[in-house]
């Protein structure tokens, strides 16, 4: 990455006039510098998630796009898994036997509470995954700051093509060569977009919006989403939309309800499904899904979750339509582990 000591030196001009003459003082500033040798692969795929980049430093970052189309290396696209969790995972056992054989096609992140300082063995592929994160506060603008943080991150690896969101009580349905084939080779993302006339839907619309954002333009749907990576730049690019929300969307308005249902609609609306593949059982009402136990994981429960419903995918009619589900209690563990590897084939 070797440049000349001329186009090395970036300069600062100061004008001054003196005697009604016009005087230019050349300041020197500063040199580019590479003292590390940084390959391209450091660029394009960095292993190192720890930096000390602000949010405004980090989504900038993130949000450059190559102007040339064409990989100066052999891409091979990747699926970047992204947890936003309060702490540890009590399914880390499930996902590692998940992602276990299939190194190269994924990327793991995680976004955990500030304080929280356990790291998993060497071994595990939460190892030192977790990226620089910050205090959420459920139903606060800050849950999609810590979305959308998850996504810069990811953005940074050049080789992450597609983007899912999952918490810390969200489980898999179907081995990783499923999800992946499905996701990379899906021509559309998956964030749930629709528009509810209800109290819970164009009722939270505020008026102090208009016109960056109209009711006819608010829609409602799940927190968790999956994006490809044109849509994820989108979103950690947002100079528009996100701040309208920030500063008007508050309880009992929840952000990340209606944030990206509402910006895909405006930004994307040819490239998103307008549905999620994550299950959650809403049937109970409440603020709050159903939460799984122990006595509820059983084999036909989630032989349902997997072929009991029917949606369109790439223009046809498809039986997989979810690929995770939640919320499931840690105390489900012990029977997912049994039933799950052999009905999903995470062995294939």
């Amino acid at each position: 990455m070797g440049v000349s000591k001329r186009t090395n030196q970036n300069t600062q001009t100061q004008s001054q006039m003196k005697q009604g003459k016009l005087t230019v003082v050349v300041k020197r500033a500063f040199r580019f510098s590479n003292p590390r040798g940084l390959l391209l692969k450091d660029y394009t795929a960095p292993k190192e998630l720890w930096h000390s980049m602000s949010d405004e430093e980090l989504f900038w970052q993130a949000s450059m796009v190559p102007r040339i189309v064409k990989y100066p290396y052999n891409r091979t696209p990747k699926v970047a898994f992204m947890f936003l969790t309060k702490g540890r995972l009590p399914f880390a056992p499930l996902w590692e036997s998940f992602f276990k054989g299939h190194d190269g096609f994924y990327s793991v992140y995680l976004h955990a509470a500030p304080d929280f300082k356990n790291e998993p063995p060497e071994s595990s592929v939460f190892y030192k995954r977790k990226i620089p994160s910050q205090a959420v506060e459920w139903g606060k603008p800050t849950m999609v700051d810590a979305e959308r943080r998850l996504l810069a991150n990811a953005l940074l690896d050049f080789s992450n093509e597609r983007f899912v969101l999952l918490s810390e009580s969200c489980i898999p349905l179907f081995n990783f060569t499923t999800v992946y084939s499905h996701l990379v080779n899906s021509n559309h993302s998956f964030v749930s977009s629709f528009d509810d006339p209800r109290n819970v839907g164009r009722g939270r619309y505020n008026k102090q919006m208009w016109p960056t954002v109209t009711l006819s333009d608010w829609r409602k749907g799940s927190q968790w989403f999956e994006v490809h990576r044109k849509l994820a730049i989108e979103i950690v690019s947002d100079p528009t939309y996100y701040p309208v929300f920030k500063d008007f969307c508050l309880p009992p308005c929840y952000t990340d309800e209606h944030y990206l249902a509402t910006l895909v609609t405006e930004v994307g609306p040819g490239l998103n499904s307008n549905r999620t593949i994550t299950w959650v059982d809403w049937s109970t009402g409440g603020p709050h899904p159903t939460t799984f136990v122990r006595k509820d994981v059983t084999e036909n429960f989630l032989i349902r979750l997997r072929n009991g419903f029917n949606c369109t995918y790439n223009g046809g009619m498809s039986s997989i339509c979810h690929l995770f589900a939640r919320k499931f209690h840690p105390s489900t563990l012990e029977p997912l582990l049994k039933i799950a590897p052999a009905l999903f084939g995470f062995n294939t």
